[in-house]
């Protein structure tokens, strides 16, 4: 975990269900938001693509008394079919989703934005990180009757420019503001969308990134809080929007990075 940290434990989510989407190991930031939802009483199906992957996160879904995985490739419209149709036959319906998935190719992810930017890898880019959002959410709100919240997980990347973060910067740009219309389209069934804009953590994602190192080592020391970005703090913001705790809350980028984004010249040592 990118802290040492337990979640506490409750009964905030005692009596819900649903769907998260994107652990890849126990360093991912969704796996910190599962804990701390199962800790406070909530069922989880877990969505996993390929076996390698099944491998690796089985054992953390099991370390938490959880057994419900399900297959789920998000560029794939059977393969989603699929997933919720497990889903809503086993639960018949949902109260959260959770979405942490991204990609972008690494060769895109260094240098220009604008040299190294290719067409497909900007499809690719764009369908993964932020088309699959917006399939999983009206996919989840189709079982969600009595309504429910979603989030999505951005980065400040996508307010402002970040060294190598490039076309996925330009992706989380345009999931949040797929954020704000699935919030205003899926209000009226009473299901609240927002997203949580997590500073830099030592994820696999990071580590896709040059210089991702870095970013954290900056984020620390530019911070108002002169702080990493805390898995606790990530989780806590999770709970808070999923729980009923989050009513009337909508269409909102929650930042949880220690107040990095709020610098805009770091405090400089005096001559």
């Amino acid at each position: 975990m990118a802290d040492d940290w337990t979640p506490p434990e409750g009964t905030l989510m005692k009596g819900k269900r649903g769907i998260v989407m994107g652990v890849a190991n126990q360093n991912s930031i969704a796996w910190g938001i599962a804990q701390q939802l199962a800790a406070q009483g909530a069922e989880i199906a877990f969505t996993y693509q390929g076996e390698n992957l099944e491998r690796r996160v089985r054992p953390l879904v099991e370390s938490i008394g959880m057994d419900f995985m399900i297959p789920a490739d998000v560029t794939d419209d059977a393969s989603m079919d699929a997933a919720f149709a497990s889903v809503k036959e086993k639960w018949g319906k949902i109260d959260f989703l959770v979405h942490s998935i991204a990609f972008a190719g690494k060769d895109e992810l260094v240098g220009s934005m604008v040299e190294n930017t290719s067409r497909e890898g900007f499809r690719r880019a764009m369908d993964i990180s932020v088309y699959s959002f917006i399939d999983s959410a009206r996919r989840a709100a189709e079982i969600m009757p009595d309504g429910g919240a979603m989030i999505c997980m951005t980065y400040l990347g996508a307010e402002r420019t970040v060294p190598s973060y490039n076309v996925m910067g330009v992706a989380k740009a345009a999931l949040e503001a797929s954020t704000r219309y699935a919030a205003r389209d899926l209000g009226t069934q009473g299901i609240r969308v927002n997203a949580i804009s997590a500073g830099a953590m030592r994820t696999l994602s990071l580590a896709g990134i040059r210089g991702g190192k870095s970013l954290m080592g900056t984020g620390r020391d530019w911070s108002l809080l002169k702080e990493d970005t805390r898995m606790s703090g990530v989780a806590g913001c999770a709970l808070y929007l999923l729980s009923d705790l989050g009513h009337s809350i909508a269409g909102e980028v929650i930042h949880v990075d220690a107040g990095f984004h709020a610098v805009g010249v770091p405090e400089l040592p005096e001559e």
